[in-house]
């Protein structure tokens, strides 16, 4: 493709990519977590999907 960066997956299965979900998570689940995928998407590196 031209143009276009090749994404790599994160391993959303690693121990410490678990661990960083599991906050998040617990975030959610208490009510102090405003925006989900943001929260994700900046605890893994992960960049937003453009619209």
């Amino acid at each position: 493709m031209f143009g276009k960066k090749a994404q790599q997956s994160t391993d959303l299965t690693s121990p410490e990519n678990v661990k960083k979900s599991q906050q998040v998570y617990d975030r959610i689940v208490s009510g102090d977590c405003k925006d989900a995928t943001a929260e994700l998407n900046a605890a893994h590196g992960r960049k937003p999907k453009r619209g």
